[in-house]
């Protein structure tokens, strides 16, 4: 009987230490400033598009849009960190980030609002920006305010960068 209350004790108590670890963790990230709440797509699907959504004159495109299943998401955080964004998962206990995106290497394609089951896989509000990542296609989730720092980081660009923003 005293054993089964000192395991579960024990079990509490790791659980605790675990959730207090992650909210540390998300505080220290944050403690540098210029963070924002910002999913990221691990798995694209393979049909996804890497052509722009409008052409150099504003009109529509003819890329296609690739059915979305809501697949691949995961929560995290993402940190402006001089030229480049640091990309950190919210349920890991890893002090580095997940990914770090240069600024030079991001081209903006296009954006979206979230469709049928990544409405409930993306926070509420989300804006989904399809992006090229060193050529290859990239899909960052983030609220409309933290999409329009993330244009202006982009545009503010140091002179003989090459920004490409839709």
């Amino acid at each position: 009987m005293v054993l089964a209350l000192v395991v579960c004790a024990a079990v509490v108590a790791l659980g605790v230490i675990g959730l207090v670890a992650f909210a540390v963790r998300r505080r220290v990230i944050q403690r540098v400033g210029g963070t924002f709440d910002c999913s990221y797509r691990l798995k694209m699907p393979v049909d996804a598009s890497t052509q722009p959504d409008l052409d150099e004159n504003g009109k529509p495109t003819s890329a296609p849009v690739p059915q979305t299943d809501g697949k691949g998401w995961v929560f995290g955080i993402g940190r402006y960190s001089g030229d480049s964004i640091e990309w950190f998962r919210v349920f890991s206990y890893a002090p580095r980030p997940r990914k770090v995106l240069p600024r030079r290497e991001i081209e903006v394609l296009g954006r979206r609002y979230p469709e049928g089951q990544e409405e409930l896989a993306l926070l509420s509000g989300s804006v989904v920006l399809r992006c090229l990542h060193e050529g290859a296609p990239l899909e960052l989730a983030m609220s409309d305010d933290a999409l329009t720092g993330f244009l202006a980081w982009l545009e503010a660009a140091p002179p003989g960068q090459r920004v490409n923003v839709a």
